[in-house]
């Protein structure tokens, strides 16, 4: 037969700069860039003027597929496989600092550098745009997700946002990069398609063709998610379903990986876009059994910059017991307070809460390279790894947990 059950539903696509599909393999193709296809995306997906594509198929056959594998424009394609969020924690409510002990603890009170100039995405569940953390801040917002809105009903997004670049709120900083002035919102959880790495492609794309120096995603793929879709909708038996969805894992983080790369060469060309992501929050350091889980992707593609979650401890910063080992860096994710949905606050913990410190860190530093000549992706990163320390972590931290550990705000 020429398709099974093994055949993917949804088939997301990233092709080369320049590289167009042909006519009969793109026949049940659809655009990638939302679930509308906006202005300038057509057959062929999101398309700008040096940019590679994301094409979205559906029902592709197995003939397709061999298509695919043997096109030389094809950087990598992979079952579109649903996103979930980084669930947070409940935290306790502190009293108001005059900082968020997290923006304390990178050091952005003591740096010169505020964001200015500086482009940042959060792909999320969206946000509250009228929110007062977010007053004067150019917002460029757009839904990947089918709801036909960019407000955020969970608060995750918001909250998200409100760490990177927010606005004091009764004389609190709670933003890390409280000085940048234009930021891209992209809503890629939620809404009736719930979210899925198609969007999330597509959505990462729109973002650094937008100017994005900085992408954050507090968001990982649902992989039990997926073996049950395999399992109730597709029919398939349990143990068949195990090996198609780790397939199918790997392929997406082999094109996230993808992904990273085709950004990372985009410059000098084109703006840099360094793309920050949670490492999760399955460890169970604390359990009995106790166990560690691996980064999970997106943050797992080699070039994505992962966050592992620290709290405050009486002896110095500790991992979060929930928090994924072998991230590349570390930042505050415990009793994190931030803008919430409605005017007001909200304290919650979790690597999500982590990766926009290292997001806002990594807008820092971004200002701090673009007063020397263009912002080189290679460079930002670097420093961003560099910035990195062990110093204030509790004795006896484990590096694989903490990777070059905490990040930190340039001084000068």
């Amino acid at each position: 037969m020429e398709d099974t059950v093994s055949t993917p539903s949804r088939l997301v696509v990233l092709r080369a700069p320049g590289a167009v599909p042909d006519a009969t393999r793109g026949r049940h193709a659809r655009p990638a860039e939302g679930r509308d296809a906006g202005p300038g995306a057509g057959r062929e997906g999101a398309r700008n003027a040096a940019s590679a594509v994301v094409e979205v198929q559906d029902e592709p056959t197995r003939a397709q597929l061999r298509e695919l594998r043997e096109d030389p424009g094809v950087l990598g394609f992979a079952a579109a496989m649903p996103l979930r969020l980084i669930e947070p924690l409940a935290a306790e409510e502190a009293g108001p600092r005059a900082t968020t002990w997290g923006v304390d603890a990178v050091g952005a009170p003591a740096s010169p550098f505020t964001g200015d100039g500086v482009t940042v995405a959060v792909l999320d569940t969206g946000i509250d745009a009228g929110h007062p953390a977010f007053a004067g801040v150019d917002l460029v917002l757009r839904d990947f997700t089918g709801s036909g809105s960019t407000q955020d009903e969970n608060g995750h997004g918001t909250h998200c946002a409100g760490t990177v670049f927010g606005r004091d709120l009764d004389g609190e900083r709670i933003g890390v990069a409280p000085g940048i002035g234009r930021a891209l919102i992209g809503k890629v959880l939620g809404g009736p398609a719930g979210g899925g790495s198609d969007a999330l492609a597509s959505a990462v794309l729109w973002a650094a063709e937008g100017g994005a120096n900085v992408i954050s995603m507090s968001l990982g793929i649902d992989f039990p998610g997926w073996v049950a879709e395999l399992v109730e909708q597709r029919g398939l038996p349990v143990q068949a379903a195990t090996s198609i969805a780790l397939e199918d894992y790997r392929a997406n983080i082999r094109l996230f990986e993808q992904l990273a790369n085709l950004l990372e060469a985009r410059a000098p060309f084109a703006q840099t876009a360094l793309i920050v992501a949670a490492a999760g929050n399955e460890s169970e350091r604390d359990g009995d059994p106790a166990y560690e889980i691996n980064v999970s992707p997106p943050a797992a593609a080699h070039g994505v910059v992962s966050v592992a979650a620290l709290g405050e401890g009486p002896s110095g910063f500790t991992v979060a017991p929930f928090s994924n080992t072998l991230a590349t860096v570390a930042g505050p994710g415990v009793g994190v307070r931030s803008a919430w949905p409605g005017g007001g606050t909200r304290t919650i913990s979790g690597t999500s809460m982590a990766t926009p410190h290292v997001a806002g860190v990594a807008a820092l530093w971004a200002q701090r390279l673009l007063a020397h000549g263009p912002l080189a992706p290679v460079e930002l990163r670097s420093r961003l790894v560099a910035s990195g320390t062990h110093a204030p972590l509790a004795s006896g931290s484990d590096p694989l947990d903490v990777g070059a550990g905490l990040v930190q705000a340039p001084r000068e």
